[in-house]
């Protein structure tokens, strides 16, 4: 990848960035602060926990399982009610997966016709190598940040597969631990949607080499 090669600004600077460009607690931490914040200077009896009700709000499981379920507890010691917020949280994480990946889409198609073109150019010998070379590392580029992305997400899957199945050992509430459970099979479904289109990109950026 040819150095200071920039990735797509649609991948680093759409509305749809932040959720999952980062791991962990920093993927929130923007939103958090400004919850945080709201609740330092409102009228709210209890800071504290108005400021910790905003940080799950914000970060939902990007905080880390074990927090993450020990803050909904605090917040819902009735289990239908928690296991309903769980389920709010992994809809609004879905939903932020299915906007980054119209935005992946748009950005993939546009690579691959650029890669079509190159080949074809490549073939006709229209173009130079130094040329090639710099369209090649913006695709390598965005392929980067989207892999990148794909591993923040399937972290999340992976936490809240590990909040439902500490609610399953100790809840009866089994209905709704398959909800939960369902939903969250949902939004694997809707990754995997993103990472075959960033595996078709990969393939047919692979087929080109330059000698």
């Amino acid at each position: 990848m040819l150095s200071g090669t920039q990735a797509d600004s649609r991948l680093t600077q759409g509305n749809d960035a932040q959720f999952f460009s980062k791991s962990g607690f920093t993927a929130c931490a923007g939103a958090a602060t400004a919850g945080v914040l709201a609740c330092m200077v409102s009228n709210s009896s209890n800071k504290l926990a108005c400021s910790v009700i905003a940080g799950v709000a914000a970060c939902g499981v990007a905080m880390g399982a074990n927090y993450y379920l020990d803050q909904r507890r605090s917040e819902y010691a009735n289990t239908t009610e928690r296991l309903a917020a769980m389920q709010a949280d992994v809809e609004k994480d879905t939903a932020h997966i299915v906007e980054r990946t119209a935005t992946a889409k748009q950005v993939i198609a546009d690579d691959k016709k650029q890669i079509a073109d190159l080949q074809k150019n490549l073939k006709d010998k229209t173009v130079e190598k130094k040329q090639a070379e710099k369209q090649l590392a913006r695709v390598d580029k965005n392929i980067e940040v989207l892999n990148k992305d794909l591993n923040n997400m399937k972290e999340k899957v992976n936490q809240y597969r590990d909040v439902a199945d500490a609610e399953r050992k100790d809840s009866k509430k089994g209905a709704e631990i398959k909800k939960l459970d369902r939903q969250i099979d949902q939004m694997n479904l809707k990754v995997a949607v993103l990472e075959k289109e960033v595996e078709d990109l990969y393939t047919m950026r692979s087929a080109i080499t330059l000698g």
